[in-house]
């Protein structure tokens, strides 16, 4: 495959209300790619001029604005951005959480198949214009809304509860308390971790083990099964840019040391939960298809778990990251708990997963999380993810997902050598 590389980027405070501050989605995206271009080295002006020979071109991840904020056709307005994109190509892509995943593997599709040298990600959503309840249903449509989330309040931590009862199901010698106290770890670990991020929500936020693993308590409430408020990740306004580059563009600017997208997967599972688990049945993983997107990733990078430094996942639940613990080939199916309790995934630890907080800590401008992620990786890689920076990254890999893991997107970005 041709080479990817990732230019760099910009992600906006992820603590910020913007409908407190009197603003909305032009404002948003305004300061989100002024900052953005300025991460990745070009400004307006190169954009301009790659528009001129076809050059350039816009991806734009989102998943319900037409809820939140009623509005669609959304790859057009980068237009209301700057009059540097007229005529740039420009569409929204759309995949629940793992929105702007797909609109980062349109981009790099776009650069193997030679129809442009540059491509500009931007992924953003705007959840702060209702009340939980209200964004909670609009969530649903995620999963198959009809079937599972219609009238139901807060559909996906219940899902997601429900992927913490099959997991006991599915591995019965796994210890309940074991497995909850895992959990709770999780949470910690994601809460300590966005402290040294200074664009991440909870900040300055604190949690306790002790909080997070005594649950149904009036600061503590369960919201979906075993789940509690401390298993959740955030409720978050944001948006993330990242801009990616063919060789050639690399060559002509002279620029050096850039990382690369060695390696993707993209599976999708069964849209019901039901027929999910239904799905798995044969399978030593609660989420194979979760674990099929990491071994396609890892065969096209030629790398393997032992290769990779660092992770980013989808902690849309503290549930999602323990699956996602022995999808990447950390421990075993069923002892995922291992890795918790070791201090494994720890930001000290060998395998570091969620540095910059993760969905739990650092927030879930759902349209947003997988440009995020992605740029957390380039940080990490380049050495330039400051308070939250891991030790000698060569390789990391990040994990997003769409609904309750029905997509599943996976990539791993490193240093070429």
């Amino acid at each position: 495959m041709s080479k990817i590389y990732i230019l760099g980027g910009a992600q906006t405070d992820f603590e910020r209300n913007w409908k407190k501050e009197g603003k909305g989605m032009v404002a948003l995206l305004k300061e989100a790619m002024a900052d953005g271009l300025e991460g990745a080295g070009l400004t307006f002006d190169d954009v301009r001029s790659l528009n001129q020979d076809n050059r350039v071109a816009c991806f734009v991840g989102n998943f319900i604005a037409e809820k939140y904020i009623d509005q669609g056709h959304l790859g057009a307005f980068l237009t209301e951005v700057d009059e540097a994109f007229y005529g740039v190509p420009s569409a929204r892509y759309e995949a629940a959480c793992a929105s702007s995943s797909v609109a980062i593997d349109a981009a790099a599709t776009k650069i193997r198949a030679d129809e442009c040298d540059v491509a500009i990600v931007v992924g953003w959503e705007l959840m702060k214009t209702v009340e939980s309840r209200v964004g909670g249903d609009y969530l649903g449509r995620a999963a198959y809304y009809e079937k599972e989330c219609k009238g139901i309040d807060l559909p996906f931590p219940k899902l997601f509860g429900k992927l913490a009862e099959e997991t006991l199901k599915k591995y019965p010698e796994l210890d309940e308390k074991r497995y909850m106290d895992a959990l709770a770890k999780i949470s910690v670990i994601n809460y300590c971790n966005a402290k040294r991020n200074p664009l991440a929500q909870t900040r300055k936020w604190f949690m306790s083990y002790e909080q997070a693993r005594t649950r149904d308590t009036e600061t503590n409430p369960l919201v979906g099964g075993r789940l509690a408020v401390s298993d959740c990740s955030q409720v978050t306004d944001g948006a993330a840019v990242v801009a990616l580059c063919s060789e050639r563009f690399m060559v002509e600017r002279g620029i050096e040391n850039k990382p690369i997208i060695k390696g993707y997967g993209h599976r999708t599972a069964p849209m019901l939960f039901e027929k999910k688990m239904a799905d798995n049945a044969e399978s030593e993983y609660t989420l194979p298809w979760t674990r099929q997107a990491c071994l396609d990733a890892y065969k096209r990078a030629g790398l393997n778990v032992t290769d990779i430094d660092v992770f980013e996942t989808h902690d849309c639940f503290t549930s999602s990251e323990y699956a996602a613990i022995s999808a990447f080939g950390l421990t075993e199916s069923g002892k995922e708990y291992e890795a918790v309790e070791s201090g494994l995934i720890a930001f000290d630890g060998d395998k570091p997963i969620n540095p910059s907080g993760g969905l739990i800590g650092c927030g879930h401008p759902v349209g947003a999380s997988g440009a995020r992620m992605l740029l957390d990786l380039y940080k990490q890689v380049t050495g330039t993810a400051g308070g939250y920076q891991v030790e000698d990254v060569e390789n990391g890999l990040m994990l997003n997902i769409g609904g309750s893991a029905t997509t599943n997107y996976v990539y791993i970005i490193g240093k070429e050598r």
